[in-house]
């Protein structure tokens, strides 16, 4: 199944005002009553139930999403080789996410949605498929070209799957964003990067200033930015990510109840108001939206503070 659009399109639609992303696809899996307490999180009802996957996918471009993020994140040939699953039924998997993302969108416009709706293939950094909490410390003792090695074949698959963009996510270290930049050259997709940040840094200590200027030469790269952070670090990241790449700025944070990775349970309160979605697009931001423990209803918010309506 293929889109109604086309990359080319997000680019202009980013170029011309501001996409609506998804909220977080684990919290709407959990709120639907599965079980994600596993190494492969979400990516293992892209084995047992797919539906669920769909469903999600659909929730949220009923609540006005534009783009829809696959269940990819921590879909690994080494993740799924760990559960006895080999490369190809693995590969199958990885484009499985994206065919559901796809058949998400197929069934929102029967249900009357009429905008653009695009496919983002998420790819997560090399610290989700540890499931050790390490994708928020980075600097994994691996070199450029070893992390390089990783992300290549699954993002491969994941191009030749056709989504509108790649997502380079939840990036912790400058170190990865260089592997992953290397990574995605020629394979005919655009992308986006997006760290994950602590303040003004990465989650590995480097100056965001640095990190984003990685990207600005990029020709692949359609908007840079942060994501799985509190919403208190957006303000500053987006500016200089602006500044620094004069590309359009992706930001999704979390809500800003904080991760245990030892008790692998959410702690703390939601900060997440959709009505900062203002200030973060007077200051560059193009793509928008939530990242883990936002719903369809903070997405309704935000997205209907973005349109006025």
């Amino acid at each position: 199944m293929t889109s109604d659009t086309s990359s080319s399109s997000l680019s202009a639609a980013l170029a011309a005002g501001t996409v609506v992303l998804d909220g977080g696809m684990s919290n709407q899996l959990e709120s639907a009553g599965h079980d994600l307490s596993d190494e492969l999180w979400s990516a293992r009802l892209l084995a047992e139930q797919p539906e669920a996957i769909a469903e999600a996918h659909l929730a949220y471009f009923l609540a006005g999403a534009d783009v829809a993020i696959t269940s990819s994140y921590q879909a690994t040939f080494e993740g799924f080789a760990k559960r006895g699953i080999d490369r190809d039924r693995a590969a199958e998997l990885l484009r499985l996410s994206v065919a559901l993302a796809r058949e998400a969108a197929e069934r929102a416009r029967a249900e009357g949605v009429t905008r653009p709706l695009w496919a983002a293939a998420s790819v997560g950094p090399y610290g989700a498929m540890l499931a050790d909490g390490s994708e928020y410390r980075g600097r994994y003792g691996l070199s450029v070209a070893e992390l390089e090695a990783f992300h290549r074949p699954r993002m491969e698959v994941l191009a030749a799957a056709g989504p509108d963009v790649l997502a380079l996510e939840t990036v912790p270290d400058a170190d990865e964003a260089e592997a992953l930049l290397r990574a995605v050259r020629g394979l005919g997709v655009p992308a986006w990067l997006s760290y994950s940040v602590a303040g003004d840094r990465t989650r590995a200590g480097q100056p965001l200033e640095e990190a984003f200027a990685l990207a600005a030469d990029a020709d692949e790269v359609i908007a840079v930015g942060v994501n799985c952070c509190v919403p208190e670090d957006v303000d500053g990241a987006v500016e200089t990510a602006a500044r620094v790449t004069g590309k359009p700025v992706v930001v999704y944070p979390n809500s800003g109840e904080t991760w245990d990775a030892e008790a692998r349970a959410w702690a703390g309160r939601s900060t997440f108001t959709p009505d900062e979605v203002r200030g973060w697009r007077e200051s560059g931001a193009r793509l928008i939206g939530g990242c883990c423990r936002v719903g369809p209803e903070a997405i309704t918010s935000l997205a209907r503070t973005l349109t006025g309506a």
